[in-house]
């Protein structure tokens, strides 16, 4: 057997999907790819030839066969980058954003692509950041409080308009006949792997923290869903599978069609499915309690291992094996981050400074970072709520959303800037509050993900915000990475990979020597503004204020 054995993890992100190549032996990444979506997010309009059908608000979807071509471009191109003979590829994992959700035909056809139904936004894959489905959400959260459901309490007592029931109730609401032809309604990640190996298997991370399963009790019982709708009484029998596979098994083994479009051998290993949040924590070094992996993109996801089962106000999941085999796996979240940054760019800035900051060879994050970065924790006199794109993590709101507050005439975009970022700050500080109240311990954040390598700034305002030293991933692509070791683990030990996603860790993961450590002085100054913060934040998010609501409401009415 040859010394040098690669697995290959995908990523399938936002707006993007990425292949990484990566050495068994060592955790080094030899070569990545990055495909941009075609299609991107839709949310504004469905991406017909000579034809249009608007999206309302809230909505984003997806075109699978951008997952696809991510699979056709990426894998063939690391290949390639690295003079890496397939034979040399013992196996493949992949992970998703999630929930991401779309209704298919049984042979695996989704049903954007049967002509008949393509014009119908139902048909199209639902992304996470799907927010339309909040009126079911709120119908599924009512019942299980009024029958007393015990699994509700594993999501921190409310279910997300962003996971796969508020989802799929939607589509059987507003679009019967796409439910009704929907022989199977399936999480993108394992529809991938379904197209992958040729064989339906759904993985337990998706199902334990965006579809109500649990390991001990399974999906809650027929009569509750019977309760939401009588259509809805046999829908896991019907439209998905009550057979649930641990994450870190093998899923099956790549067909020949998906060979042909890969590169790699037919009969390579392909491991079960799993999310990008939580095949980031092995990744990124963690595989015990204590250390919280905050995975820092267009979003947050924070992940954290406990030895116990702890109900966690707005907690998004808490799964036995979620993440790591032997320990319950935490989820919280923000639902917009870096998302908040771009909508400040890309609306905000004025043209001299983009001038300026063309002129310096700058991107112009880089230049408001430079400005932003020499002021003191407070100078700007502002306050913001980082609720641009709702709240995830602990109100469970979509209908919340932003604000600023302190702004003069003198005040400047650096100012802004700062200040969101700052927010997003003080929302994790709210997540950690919430699980060590809990009895779930946070001592030290681990970061990873996109933000984490284009931002020192953000990252000192964490760890001075949050009072925790600040860790990062020496991956620049750490879900495709973890997603790399468990195609190790599925591969085995024989064919050069891992019996354990604890071995893959030890030889694969590492994080960056750097470290940051909060700043006393500032540190102070921030629990100053942080307590202004929780003002506002209770003020507006638990019912003292309803304005956010009531001009979304207005806006929606006047479309």
């Amino acid at each position: 057997m040859s010394a040098h054995k690669y697995a290959i993890g995908v990523d399938f992100g936002t707006e993007s999907g990425r292949a990484v190549l990566v050495a068994t032996r060592t955790g080094e990444e030899i070569a990545s790819s990055v495909y941009p979506y075609q299609n991107g997010v839709i949310d504004r309009a469905l991406p017909l030839e000579n034809d249009t059908v608007e999206l309302d608000p809230e909505w984003a979807l997806q075109d699978p066969e951008d997952y696809i071509r991510t699979l056709q471009r990426t894998i063939p191109a690391v290949l390639k980058k690295a003079g890496v003979k397939a034979a040399n590829v013992i196996g493949i994992g992949i992970d998703f954003t999630a929930c991401t959700m779309l209704p298919t035909q049984n042979n695996g056809t989704p049903l954007c692509m049967v002509p008949e139904f393509r014009r119908n936004p139902h048909a199209w894959v639902k992304l996470w950041k799907h927010h339309a489905a909040q009126p079911e959400a709120d119908i599924i959260n009512t019942a299980a409080r009024e029958r007393n459901e015990n699994w509700l309490d594993r999501y921190g007592g409310k279910i997300s308009s962003e996971w796969f029931f508020s989802k799929a109730f939607q589509i059987l609401d507003e679009a019967p006949e796409i439910y009704a032809a929907a022989d199977r309604l399936i999480e993108a990640a394992d529809w991938v792997i379904w197209q992958l190996t040729g064989q339906e298997k759904r993985n337990s991370c998706t199902a334990g923290y965006k579809a109500m399963w649990s390991k001990r009790e399974g999906y809650p019982p027929n009569d509750y869903f019977a309760s939401l709708d009588p259509r809805l009484k046999n829908v896991i029998d019907s439209k998905m599978s009550r057979n649930i596979y641990p994450i870190g098994d093998k899923a099956g083994e790549l067909t020949a069609q998906a060979a042909q479009w890969t590169g790699l051998q037919e009969g390579t290993a392909v491991a079960i499915a799993n999310v990008d949040a939580h095949v980031s924590v092995p990744a990124a070094s963690v595989t015990e309690t204590g250390r919280m992996v905050m995975i820092m993109g267009t979003s947050i996801c924070h992940m954290l291992l406990g030895e116990e089962e702890r109900n966690v106000e707005g907690m998004c999941g808490v799964v036995e094996d979620g993440i790591i085999p032997g320990l319950f796996g935490y989820e919280a979240g923000q639902s917009g981050v870096g998302d908040i940054f771009a909508w400040f760019i890309n609306n905000c800035i004025p043209e001299e400074y983009h001038q300026k900051a063309q002129q310096r060879s700058l991107g112009i994050h880089q230049l408001l970072e430079e400005k932003a970065v020499r002021q003191k924790p407070g100078a700007h006199g502002l306050l913001a709520l980082d609720w641009w794109n709702g709240n995830r993590s602990v109100l469970v709101d979509v209908d919340l959303s932003g604000l600023l507050i302190g702004a003069t005439l003198r005040t400047k975009p650096e100012d802004i800037y700062r200040a969101l970022i700052e927010s997003t700050a003080y929302g994790t500080r709210v997540i950690i509050e919430a699980f060590e109240k809990n009895g779930v311990n946070v001592n030290e954040l681990v970061a990873c993900g996109g933000l984490p390598e284009k931002n020192k700034m953000l990252m000192q305002i964490y760890a001075d915000v949050t009072g925790r030293d600040f860790k990062v991933s020496a991956s620049q692509q750490t879900p495709a990475l973890g997603s790399a070791m468990f195609g190790a683990v599925a591969a085995g030990r024989q064919a050069g990979g891992y019996e354990s996603i604890f071995d893959a860790a030890k030889h694969m993961a590492r994080l960056k020597n750097e470290v940051y450590r909060p700043n006393p002085a500032c540190q102070k100054i921030y629990d100053q503004l942080y307590a202004e913060y929780l003002r506002l934040y209770d003020y507006f998010g638990r019912g003292g204020n309803t304005v956010m609501k009531t001009l979304k409401r207005i806006r929606d009415e006047a479309q």
